[in-house]
């Protein structure tokens, strides 16, 4: 039986600040560390490439067509890529961490742990984009048509690490933004967050951001950690930072003691006095209102002369 969530305990609000900071901190700063591997970038793009056609995953290009075919649609789709990945998992967090305290601490480490495997990815395994691969031959949607969150040439850009594609974070996020969201809320139309992980889906590889092969690593790295890591039962503050951010507690029902739940107790007339506003027999009689009962006299007929007197005359 799931506890329910008003019994969990939010965890501090600036020790989860600087945590999640902190990670964020630490992210960018590992993938800054990945740049500079251009040329092993571009080979393991190629390696990516030649796999996806051997195992006949649909071509990249043919979401990018689609996309194409309407510039609302293809400058659509640049907006929703630069602007959604970010905001989505942080309105996620703040909603769980001020509703769904359990859900909140749960979302935070399933996020954090793909986040770092992620990160480990983007060390060892430099991916190009398809839209740096000749041999796609797609068009770079952001660059072309706008907005973009990039620099143009992947060695000028200090913001973020362009050779990072593997696994798409944009989508293992969105994909926990919906799971999150599904898991926590109880709404007949809860299901409909799955669009958004499907929406990015078809935003980072229509504009040529991703692979289809970035999506399924990042799938699978996710469901490794939802399966390692389970939703808590409660939530605790204990040491420094509880001392440091008190949270009330809970009220508690006092225990019975096992003197006063075994022993009966003792019968006293006390216990059945009248109470005050209560009337008397007395007072009942005196209010009562006399009732006359009318009595018929009847009186009785004189006595028959006897028969044996006027004989004896």
């Amino acid at each position: 039986m799931r506890e329910p969530e008003q019994h969990a305990v939010r965890p501090p609000l600036i020790r989860e600040l600087l945590l999640v900071v902190g990670l964020f901190l630490v992210y960018k700063l590992g993938r800054q560390l990945a740049n500079g591997h251009t040329a092993e970038a571009f080979h393991n793009a190629d390696h990516v490439w030649s796999f996806e056609r051997a195992v006949h995953l649909p071509g990249e290009g043919a979401v990018q067509d689609v996309l194409l075919s309407s510039d609302t649609l293809v400058h659509a789709a640049n907006v929703y890529y630069a602007s959604v990945h970010f905001p989505a998992t942080i309105a996620l967090l703040v909603f769980l961490y001020l509703r769904r305290p359990r859900h909140y601490l749960w979302t935070r480490r399933v996020l954090a742990v793909l986040t770092a495997a992620a990160l480990v990815l983007h060390l060892t395994f430099p991916l190009a984009p398809p839209r740096m691969l000749g041999a796609a031959h797609l068009v770079d949607t952001a660059q072309v048509y706008g907005p973009s969150v990039y620099a143009a040439k992947p060695s000028t850009d200090t913001m973020a690490n362009q050779f990072a594609a593997m696994p798409s974070l944009h989508f293992g996020w969105a994909l926990m933004v919906a799971i999150g969201l599904v898991a926590a809320t109880r709404s007949r139309w809860r299901r409909l967050w799955l669009l958004h992980p499907l929406f990015t889906l078809l935003v980072i590889v229509g504009t040529a951001n991703h692979y289809w092969l970035d999506t399924i690593v990042a799938t699978l790295l996710l469901g490794a950690a939802l399966a390692v890591i389970r939703l808590p039962r409660a939530i605790d503050t204990t040491g420094f930072w509880r001392h440091l951010f008190p949270v009330p507690a809970p009220a508690s029902v006092p225990p019975i003691t096992e003197s006063s739940a075994s022993t009966p107790t003792p019968w006293t007339p006390a216990a059945f006095r009248t109470p005050p506003d209560a009337l008397t027999a007395a007072d009942v009689l005196a209010a009562a209102t006399p009732t006359h009962i009318p009595v018929e006299v009847i009186a009785s007929p004189p006595p028959a002369p006897s028969l044996t007197t006027g004989a004896a005359r």
